[in-house]
Formats: C-alpha cells, structure tokens, sequence
C-alpha cells in the first residue's frame, strides 16, 4: 500500500520505523532518484536521514518511482544497436532467410545491449519530478480513501478498484459525500458484506450497481455481471433497500430489464415481505408495464411535438440538458429558458460536457468518431445538419453564466502555460492510469532533438506478439508513409525491431528525428498481432521520451520519459496519443483510444485510413481546456480577501497548487 500511495499522490509515507542515523542512505536515494528522473524534497530527506531502517525505507521509494515510468523492467531492443545501425528492411529479411535467424526472439543479452551504449549525459532539460513527505501510512491511507470516495467525476477502472480495496479497510471512516453513484455502489459493497447499513439509495439502479459490484462484476452497468450466491442478511439487505425506492422508479427497470431478471434468481424475492421491490421483477418480466421517463420523452419526439417534450424533460433537469442539441435540432421553442431554469440542478459535469458538444457543432465533421466509456472507438458519417447558430449561443451564455457563478472566489490567478491547452478532467474513463498521463484532448509541447516511444508488454500464458507502429500524415492529413515490422525506416523514423515473444517481457521503440522529418503528423499504434489482448496480459505500456542528439545513453533511460501510460483497453489497435509539428515545435495530442480490429494478424497497413480519421477528428475537435476555464475565472473577477488560486500539473514544494486533477472536482461542486 505504500508503493501504492507513493505512485498515485507523489507523497511518501512516513517510516515507522526507530530514529536512527540515515544520512548516508539519504543522500544515496537523492542521487538514485536523479537517475530515474526524481527528487526528495528536503522534508524527506530530512526524515530519511533520521530513520533507523533507512536503507529498506529507500529501496520500497525507488521500486515505486520505477515502476511509475516503467523503468521496473529490462527494456531490451531486438537490434542492439538501436537506435543505430538499424538495417535496410529488404537486406534484413535477407539476412534472415540466409543465417536461418529464429526471427522475433532477441540474439543478445541484456548486459550485452548495455555494452553497446554510452553512458546517458545529463540535460537540464531532462525530467525531474519531486517527491514530498506525507503522513504516517494509516493517515495516508485514510487520505487517498477519501479523496477517491468524494471525486465528483467518474474514476478510471484501477482507480475504482483501488477504491474498493480501501473501503474494507475503512468501514469505520464515512466520507462526509460521496456524489457519484459508481463510487456509492462500491463503498455499499462493502458494507454489505460486513452487514453494515447501506447509505444513500434513492435509485432502483442504485441496488443493481450495488448487486454487481459485491459479484465483482461491472459497477458501470456495461458489461454483463455473473451475480453470485448471496447469504440470506445480503438477500434482505438488498430488497429492502430495493422496496424503499421502487414506487418511484419502476420505470428505470427497463433499462436493464436482462441484469434484473438474473439477480431476481439470485435474490428471491417472494421469499421477503417487500412487495415494492417484488413489482421491480415483475416488471423485468414484463408481467407489469412501467413506462420510463425516457420513454416518454421518446413518444414525444415520435409524435413530432418537441415543445411536449421539453415540458416533459423540464422534470428531469440533467436529462433536459443531454437532450439540449436534439431539442434545438427539432425545434423545440423556449430551450435557452428551460436551460436556465434546469442549470442549478444539473452537475458541472454534463455542464461542461454540454458546453463542448455545443461548440463542436458549428458545422459537420468529417466523420464522427465515439469511444465508449472503455475508450472503444466506433466511426460514422456526419449527417447531422449544423444547429441554428443564435439558439445555440444563447445557451452557451447560459450554461457559462451559472459556471462562472460556480467557480471559487479568488483574489489573484495564476496558470502555469504548460497547462493552457489540457482538457479539464471531468471523467476518469477518458484516460489510462501512469505517469504524466492527461485527459483525451489535452496538448503538452515536446522539447528535444529527438522523440522517441515505447511500447512494453509481459504476457500471461500463451505467447503474445504486439506491434509498435506509426503512421505518418502530410499536413492534409494524406498518407506520407509508415514504420513498422515491415518498414524498419522512413525519412527521419526508425524502428528497434520486432520481438515476438513476451515471456520475460519485451520492448519496441520507435525513433522520430524532428528535423529530419518532412511529415506533419506522427501517429503511434500499437497492434495485437497475436495472443493476449491488452486487457489480459499480465501488463502493458505505452510511453514516450524526448532528448537531445548529443545525450547518448540506453534506448531506455528514466529521466528522459515524459510519460507512461498503461493499456488495457478492449480492442486489438491501441492509440494512445498522436504527435503534430507545428513550425519548429512539436506538440503531442492525448487520445487513449482502441479500433476493434482483427482477431489476430493486425498490421498498420490494415487500418491506416481509420487512423487518419481518427487524427484529424482529434486535432479539429474543441475541448474544454483550462485556457478556456481561465476565460470564466476572468470573467468573475477577483475579490480582495479571497485565496489566491495557481493552477498546475503537481503540487510543488510548498504546495498551495490546484492541479488539472482537482479541477474538475471544483467545477462540480
């Protein structure tokens, strides 16, 4: 668990070991985390330096460190000379053929690759990133459990199981809120099988998540959940919570009319006095009729009568507003004025999302890309003619005037630039866990003669081949070229060969020599060419670094990484972030995207045209970035006796920072 802490929140826990004389040890951890691209702030070091198993305290704080930039494993390219003397594709397979090369397994050894390389010379421009001292371990414990219990935006997939780790473990602390209905269902999980009372169900959907979460199933609702045998106190627990909300939502059944017929076998209604949550199965069986909200507002549409159904949507604010661009593209008349009725009750959440969605629809788009809350990308024409460009403005001043009426008071603002153009968060699903990882959208520039980036897998158990690959596009986004295990080098690009096999693990890497590059854009894939998916082996990174020509070193070297980001999405081609050349400057664009592919054999060649739509529907779309939220904090102005507010990606040596993290907590509440 400390290892956990250290990698999710940069904090250290405090040793609880004896007092004793660390000082040696303390300044042997400064240099060893220089070397992977960290530092101890003095408070650490001051606390290492007075612990008695210092030396066993330090080794937990670089393991964590390592494993946080994939440095944990042994990165060992299949040519090992890379990035030099990388051979001519045809003159490869050539050689191949006449040595009878056992092709895809690596010649060399670890220590040998090591050999071939210079040692890495320092660069000020190379990453350093701080580590600061936290509480004790209980404390930090506590503290992690809360802030992921009370986030007002939806947590990523190991961050809910983290949540849920830590909710057995904290039964006795309640946050004081917990305002999404996923992180509910999962602190309830756990009450539930320590017969605690249940808290904050008003939803009969509230007890479904609840249901699959304790089955370890899917707490999202997306992915069918086997539900389990549950003990007979489960069994009431669960359809008295049901009974106490069912008179009000039996139309919410329908939704998920399968999932309630299978945790009705498992629950036994008729066995239990509650007759209200035995109407909740009937229903499932359509024995009873029980028309949604939503079914509703069908009808209406269906009817052709869009001013019925916003009358009908003005009951259900949230709705109201999802339903905003459909309403307005059927005509419906006085939308901007339910708008502003509904915005007080709708979270900043959809606020937000609506907001982006009505700046995107000025005109059709190339094609219309959408990824699912696993980051499944599925593609479409834009058929969608633009909304009316005077009804659409009149609600975007709406939802931002009950933003900007949201925001915290302040007495001066401050932004760190590198910031400007990240997406504002208001979802984890839209990101992968890692290091240096931002939301989907989210620009960071790059700096350094070379970008170089990685790919890092370990199989579980069957032999497991993937792909790391790039497509190049001109500025039209036309195809100027690829490289990959069939076109080892393009101008300016090369590739460190293909390992087939993961058993111990293995790596790519693909060099790009930005001045010597003549394409635009450089988009990374990764494609599952055989075996295990990214969402079944035993793990899997993307990752990308910068350096400088003259600073030598190994392919892989720490400092140098920018970020890792894990993959485990559920398609066969993984997209994790492109890279655009903007005069002298390059710039990368997070995606965290997946294409369904092929069951097995995927290539670049395959699914270039998809890429290049999925490029230039990211690079053309408008996010809602922390530029834009610092546009809103302008226009609230300051107040003299407020907090000053500085906005950035870490907290820094004192603190006192609103990272891009926070931010979308803070619009939500």
């Amino acid at each position: 668990m400390r290892t956990t802490i250290i990698k999710k929140t940069l904090r250290v826990p405090l040793s609880d070991g004896a007092a004793g004389d660390g000082g040696t040890t303390a300044r042997q951890l400064d240099a060893a985390l220089l070397k992977v691209g960290f530092k101890a702030s003095r408070e650490l070091l001051e606390h290492i330096s007075s612990t008695a198993d210092a030396v066993e305290y330090s080794h937990e704080i670089v393991r964590a460190v390592k494993e946080l930039v994939g440095a944990q494993a042994q990165h060992n390219p299949y040519f090992k000379d890379f990035p030099h003397n990388v051979p001519d594709t045809i003159a490869f397979w050539l050689e191949c053929i006449y040595e009878l090369r056992t092709y895809g397994r690596v010649q060399h050894t670890y220590e040998e690759m090591l050999a071939a390389h210079d040692e890495l010379i320092p660069s000020l421009k190379d990453r350093v990133t701080v580590l600061h001292l936290g509480g004790t371990l209980d404390e930090e414990i506590s503290r992690l459990y809360l802030e992921l219990a009370a986030s007002a935006i939806p947590l990523g997939e190991d961050d809910r199981a983290l949540l849920g780790e830590l909710a057995t473990q904290r039964l006795d602390l309640e946050p004081p809120v917990v305002p999404t209905r996923e992180n509910r269902a999962i602190l309830n999980a756990a009450r539930l099988v320590a017969q605690r009372p249940l808290i904050e169900i008003d939803t009969v959907t509230d007890v479904l998540r609840l249901a699959c979460e304790a089955s370890g199933g899917d707490v999202t609702l997306r992915e069918p959940t086997r539900f389990r045998s549950f003990r007979r106190p489960e069994r009431r627990a669960l359809l008295a919570a049901l009974d106490g909300v069912a008179a009000s939502k039996l139309g919410d059944v329908n939704q998920h009319r399968e999932a309630w017929k299978r945790l009705g076998e498992r629950l036994h209604p008729h066995e239990h006095p509650f007759e209200q949550a035995q109407d909740v199965f009937a229903v499932a069986r359509k024995e009873k009729t029980a028309r949604s909200f939503a079914g509703q507002v069908e009808l209406a549409f269906a009817d052709g009568d869009p001013d019925l159904a916003l009358r009908i949507l003005a009951k259900a604010p949230g709705l109201l507003l999802r339903q905003v661009d459909r309403l307005v593209r059927n005509g419906a008349s006085g939308v901007a004025e339910a708008v502003r009725v509904a915005v007080p009750d709708v979270s900043g959440r959809v606020l937000v999302s609506v907001l982006e969605h009505l700046a995107n629809r000025e005109k059709p788009d190339a094609a219309r890309v959408f990824a699912n809350r696993g980051r499944k990308v599925w593609i479409t024409d834009d058929t969608r003619a633009p909304l009316d460009a005077a009804a659409v403005a009149e609600i975007i001043q709406v939802i931002e005037a009950e933003l900007v009426h949201r925001l915290p008071d302040f007495s001066e603002l401050t932004v760190d630039p590198e910031v400007l153009d990240v997406v504002v968060p208001m979802s984890g699903t839209a990101t992968e866990d890692g290091f240096g990882v931002l939301p989907r959208g989210s620009k960071l520039w790059l700096e350094g003669d070379v970008l170089r980036f990685f790919v890092h897998w370990r199989q579980k158990s069957k032999r497991t081949d993937y792909d790391l690959s790039a497509v190049l596009l001109d500025e039209n986004f036309g195809f100027a070229g690829h490289v990959s295990w069939t076109m080892l080098q393009d101008e300016g690009v090369s590739y460190s060969g293909d390992v087939t096999d993961a058993a111990d693990g293995a790596t790519e890497f693909i060099d790009v020599h930005l001045d010597a590059l003549n394409a635009r854009y450089v988009v990374p894939q990764v494609n599952v060419y055989a075996g295990e998916g990214f969402d079944e082996v035993a793990e899997s990174m993307f990752g990308f670094m910068t350096r400088d020509l003259d600073q030598l070193g190994k392919p892989f070297e720490p400092s140098t990484v920018r970020a890792r980001s894990a993959m485990r999405g559920k398609g066969k081609v993984a997209l994790p972030v492109m890279f655009e050349r903007e005069g002298d400057t390059w710039y990368g664009t997070w995606l965290h995207l997946y294409l369904r592919g092929t069951v097995w054999g995927n290539r670049v060649e395959q699914n270039r045209d998809l890429v290049k739509l999925v490029a230039s529907a990211a690079l053309h779309r408008r996010y809602f970035t922390v530029r834009r939220l610092a546009e809103l904090f302008a226009r609230k102005g300051s107040t003299s006796d407020a907090r000053s507010i500085h906005i950035g990606l870490t907290q820094g040596e004192a603190g006192g920072v609103t990272t891009v993290a926070e931010l979308g907590n803070m619009l939500s509440d």
